[in-house]
């Protein structure tokens, strides 16, 4: 009897053990992530290659599914890009006499990965299928990260 106790208590011990050492890195682990949420003032060191187009009259929603699959496909293969944003703009800007009502925002690495993305086989694809929902002609905005 005195023995089955004894593992009993063992057991209780080393269970007791495993959760406050499992409480302990969850509490690091959650200190560590919340350090950037706690300070929104925190950017990022990547580059945001941003830009606003026109949409052509008469693309079709099948172009611009087309045109969104397009974007999303190119992370993964471009060297340093890293997320793509596709949407419809809050507000349309005035521009050069158009109207621009879309949107197209790209994260990259740094400016040498933005570099490769003008070049790069996946991008020249790319704009085919982009100029298939634009008209000729954007606003963009390259915004690095300090």
């Amino acid at each position: 009897m005195q023995l089955a106790l004894s593992k009993r208590t063992l057991y209780g011990i080393v269970g007791a053990l495993l959760l406050m050492a499992a409480w302990q890195m969850g509490e690091q682990f959650g200190r560590s992530q919340g350090a950037a949420a706690a300070n929104p003032a925190v950017t990022q060191k990547t580059l945001m290659h941003v830009f606003a187009y026109t949409p052509v009259v008469g693309a079709t929603p099948a172009d611009f599914d087309a045109f969104r699959k397009a974007t999303a496909d190119m992370v993964g293969k471009i060297p340093g890009l890293k997320k793509a944003w596709v949407g419809k703009l809050r507000r349309p800007l005035d521009q050069e006499g158009s109207k621009r009502e879309y949107g197209v925002a790209m994260e990259f690495d740094n400016e040498a990965a933005l570099d490769v993305y003008a070049t790069h086989p996946a991008h020249t694809e790319w704009v085919k299928v982009y100029d298939r929902v634009r008209v000729q002609g954007t606003t963009t905005i390259d915004i690095l990260g300090e």
